[in-house]
């Protein structure tokens, strides 16, 4: 209102908050979508969420600038319908849709769900961060122990529909909302799981989450500005106005109320469902409100990682005395996450060491096709049908900030969706299990892989596995064409035998221990950890994975040279693999040890490891034949 006609208000809208949110802790203020249900927070607020980009609708148009006019006495009023999704507009006032002042402006609006697989220690550490500053409600009926409760545990709403509908009233009673909230349709609004179940709509909907069995709200998130930059499977943290007007949730009804976007002027309306081709279209792009909300962006940034015990961006200067301070107690931190894997892999430190190198592994960079840095271990020898490689999934899980187990089984491979694929009838990508955010921890149990045909599909999904590891890209299915999506996803592969899948690095386990209880043995593990211990671990995997690493001309030359006298006393079993997977355990030999440089000493230890496990490989090879 006091920038008309100059246009620059939307500027000092976003230098306004970006200021705000630097000020003592100011974020842990903002209640995020990610713990707290929809129906705690007052609509129209500020929020944030931190998510993945699922899918990328079509750009929509919107009235950024409308005019209001009253039929009595003729009186006209200016509105703005930026970070809005319905008109605002008084009893007496009709929107004038021919009016000269009328500006049509473009926004884009991506599908975002949680990050897939995220640990539960980090949603955790977020909430508990947040959780003693972020005022969540203005109702009055909002009591703070519930407040404790995140998605997961929000199952009772579902169950007693008249706890939300107090809960709604008080809360509508607070916010700005245009038109008068039906508490029918309220009483559905629920904690989201993979499918739910709308009054306006038959089947349930599919909140098209990548991985089975994952909660969390998916929010339809509308970007005003730069949104170029983002791209599917980008995980973001964004703040913005949380929008969840019940009259969005009209339109798969039969009712004839016309929710806008960009808006109707009151029951008369510029109908978004106009241009939808199929009502499938319609039900998976206006979803109701109170199950995909949708948030109005003002701020957002691609994070680094969503590791809450690391600063998100490393590069400010209060990040670099973290960092810094991190570096100088890294040896002993080393070492004890070095004896913890040791004796959850039963004894094995060789096995241990590797563990630790791959899961500080990253794709650093890409030449022409290939991905530079990938580090797929395959840890054979595991027991069979054994709760063994379950706990060893555990406990990678309470280190990395997410991660998948996923079982080979023929029945997983046969029905499973691997690639997600184009669904054109309701103009969306349909996600799949291998849809994962960059660095992601992908566990895959091949010790459940019993005799069995694979059908088209399961062979599809092998290929597709293989494509990942060796290429670090999914082949999206388009229908007609596949789209590459480079990817960045550590695989860790448990066997038996050798895998039937490729890997960069096959680590024999040779257990030290057998514990006579194996269950009893694991658990007491993770148990026997003290909380500030398994942090730094934590720490320690996130932040090596991020920090930069090269080689001296010097110490390069000095590798040729050795690799050439390597060849020369064993020019057959010595090969241009074995050098790049040398030079690839001596980077995050040096990384895991603190070192972004290549020094003789890392060096030869890299040469030793690597000639301690092909040792075990050609000890087994004799043992069992050619089963290696």
């Amino acid at each position: 209102a006091q920038n008309v006609p100059n246009s620059d208000w939307e500027k000092k809208v976003t230098e306004y908050f970006k200021e705000k949110l630097k000020e003592n802790n100011a974020t842990n203020w903002v209640p995020s979508l990610n713990d707290v249900p929809v129906h705690y927070l007052k609509p129209n607020s500020l929020v944030k969420f931190r998510c993945m980009v699922q899918d990328m609708f079509d750009p929509e148009f919107y009235m950024g600038v409308y005019e209001t006019v009253d039929p009595n006495t003729n009186a006209r009023v200016l509105h703005f319908g930026k970070y809005r999704d319905v008109a605002e507009c008084g009893p007496q006032q009709e929107i004038d849709l021919n009016s000269s002042q009328t500006v049509t402006s473009e926004r884009q609006t991506f599908y975002c769900v949680p990050v897939p697989g995220e640990s539960a220690w980090v949603k955790e550490i977020s909430f508990l961060t947040g959780a003693s500053q972020a005022r969540v409600s203005p109702s009055t009926s909002y009591t703070p122990s519930r407040h404790k409760r995140s998605y997961e545990e929000d199952e009772d709403m579902d169950l007693h529909p008249s706890k939300q509908k107090e809960q709604h009233i008080g809360n509508s009673s607070g916010g700005d909302i245009h038109g008068c909230v039906e508490p029918k349709r309220l009483e559905t609004e629920a904690s989201a799981g993979h499918h739910l179940v709308s009054p306006n709509c038959s089947p349930p909907l599919d909140l098209n989450f990548p991985l089975p069995g994952e909660k969390g709200p998916a929010c339809l998130v509308k970007v005003y500005e730069s949104w170029d930059s983002f791209k599917v499977n980008d995980v973001l943290e964004v703040y913005g106005i949380l929008s969840v007007d019940p009259v969005l949730s009209v339109v798969n009804s039969e009712e004839s109320a016309v929710v806008l976007v960009p808006f109707p002027a009151d029951s008369s309306a510029l109908d978004p469902m106009e241009c939808m081709d199929t009502a499938e279209e319609q039900r998976v792009h206006s979803p109701p409100a109170s199950l995909v909300p949708r948030i109005h962006v003002i701020l957002a940034q691609k994070l680094q990682h969503i590791n809450p015990l690391l600063p998100a961006c490393l590069n400010e200067e209060e990040s670099k005395t973290f960092v810094s301070n991190f570096m100088s107690e890294l040896s002993p931190v080393r070492a004890e996450l070095l004896g913890f894997l040791t004796h959850a892999l039963l004894g094995d430190s060789l096995a241990a060491e590797y563990l630790i190198l791959h899961l500080i592994s990253t794709v650093y960079a890409r030449r022409d096709v290939l991905p530079l840095g990938k580090f797929t271990v395959n840890l054979s020898g595991c027991p069979r049908n054994s709760i063994f490689t379950e706990h060893i999934y555990r406990i990678i899980q309470q280190l990395v900030p997410a991660s998948y187990r996923l079982q080979m089984t023929i029945e997983n491979m046969n029905h499973s969706r691997f690639i997600p694929h184009k669904d054109y009838a309701a103009n969306r990508l349909v996600s799949g299990v291998l849809q994962l955010a960059s660095n992601t921890s992908l566990v895959v149990d091949e010790t459940q892989l019993e005799q069995g045909q694979l059908d088209t599909t399961g062979v599809h999904n092998v290929t597709a596995l293989g494509n990942l590891i060796t290429w670090q890209k999914v082949d999206y299915d388009f229908s007609y064409h596949q789209m590459e999506f480079p990817c960045n996803i550590n695989v860790l592969i448990t066997s038996e035998g050798r895998s039937l899948l490729p890997s960069d690095c096959q680590v024999h386990l040779q257990p030290q221990i057998i514990p006579p209880n194996m269950e009893e043995y694991m658990s007491s593990l993770l148990t026997a950890v003290l909380p500030s211990v398994l942090n730094k671990f934590r720490i320690y995997l996130s932040l090596l994975r991020l920090l930069d690493y090269s080689m001296s001309d010097e110490v390069t030359k000095a590798v040729e040279e050795d690799f050439v006298e390597m060849r020369k006393n064993d020019p057959e079993s010595i090969t241009a693999d074995d050098l790049h997977r040398t030079l690839l355990v001596a980077r995050f030999l040096s990384l895991s040890a603190g070192q972004t440089t290549l020094s003789r000493e890392r060096w030869l230890r890299a040469k030793q490891l690597e000639a301690l496990r092909k040792a075990r490989l050609q000890q087994q090879k004799c043992v069992n034949g050619n089963e290696l």
